[in-house]
């Protein structure tokens, strides 16, 4: 299943109308932590943007100077986005709530914090659901941070991180804002703000952590890796799959390399015959290994490669 587009569409949707209610709604309060929250959103807002456009590049055919494709166009985007997130979004969030708690202002009327608050945690919420289900959808019944450290699909997981960290940062904004009205104390709003920043920094350590993993290559899982080499053995011509390499070229882009033992009485013709059988059963089981190699290897008494 490719990357779906649904959750980037629906979050950048959200995130560009809020960015802009924030921001209006900071210049009339001078809240600290709205100001953090508008941040917040337009940072999301072209993070989306580069999500978007990591998955149609990653979509472009194979060519003479990249003849594997351009599937990891996806991981880059996505790390970029990470390192957004920590050093715009987090970074400035701290910067703006450490300069508020120097010079601190009450807020003297939160009415529009609270209505842009309360918009922005609907839309918000909306587009998390819609980046929750999505990304339920790909990881089945797998457990949700081995699903994220499984995941090979860095679009989907870099959306839901995001759109969590909007929700709770509204949750954070909000509370900052009450309790600093409430209580007459600006302080809470410039503490806020820092919270938002530490949260953000956190998110982003997560995914460029996992977008890293993805650049730098990843394999197919264990069990996976079971399933091909008993594929491969599953021919009468084969006497082992003897060694096994995968390597993720995109969510959906898969390149195999195995040797392979085939039986000793076997001819050229015969053996170039049983790599087509073995290459059309593995890419029926596996439809997103796009490039298969084997190479024929020698069987020792240790049952090693010679």
């Amino acid at each position: 299943m490719a990357s779906s587009k649904t959750p980037l569409y629906t979050a950048l949707a959200a995130n560009l109308g809020i960015a802009a209610t924030k921001f209006v709604a900071a210049s009339i309060t001078g809240s600290s932590a709205m100001i953090s929250e508008g941040i917040h959103s337009l940072v999301d807002t072209v993070n989306e943007l580069l999500l978007l456009l990591g998955i149609n590049r990653s979509r472009r055919a194979p060519d003479e100077k990249r003849p594997f494709g351009y599937g990891r166009e996806q991981y880059f985007w996505s790390y970029v986005v990470a390192l957004l997130i920590f050093a715009v979004g987090g970074g400035v969030s701290f910067y703006e709530g450490v300069t508020h708690l120097q010079h601190p202002e009450i807020i003297a009327d939160p009415f529009w914090n609270y209505i842009v608050l309360g918009i922005a945690f609907l839309l918000d919420g909306y587009s998390l659901i819609t980046a929750w289900r999505a990304f339920n959808q790909r990881r089945g019944e797998e457990p949700f941070w081995t699903a994220v450290k499984n995941s090979k699909d860095s679009a989907t997981f870099t959306v839901l991180f995001e759109d969590a960290s909007d929700v709770l940062g509204l949750i954070i904004a909000f509370l900052g804002v009450f309790l600093g009205h409430q209580l007459q104390n600006p302080y809470f709003d410039g503490a806020a703000s820092i919270l938002i920043g530490l949260l953000l920094v956190a998110v982003a350590v997560v995914l460029a952590r996992e977008s890293k993993s993805l650049l730098m290559g990843e394999g197919v899982d264990a069990d996976t890796t079971r399933k091909l080499m008993a594929i491969t053995e599953a021919d009468p011509a084969v006497q082992k799959a003897m060694r096994i390499a995968t390597i993720y070229l995109g969510p959906e882009e898969i390149t195999l390399v195995q040797g392979v033992a085939f039986q000793d009485d076997l001819t050229t013709d015969a053996i170039n015959k049983a790599i087509v059988r073995i290459h059309e059963a593995i890419r029926q089981a596996f439809p997103a290994i796009k490039h298969a190699y084997m190479q024929p290897v020698a069987l020792t008494e240790a049952g090693k490669a010679a």
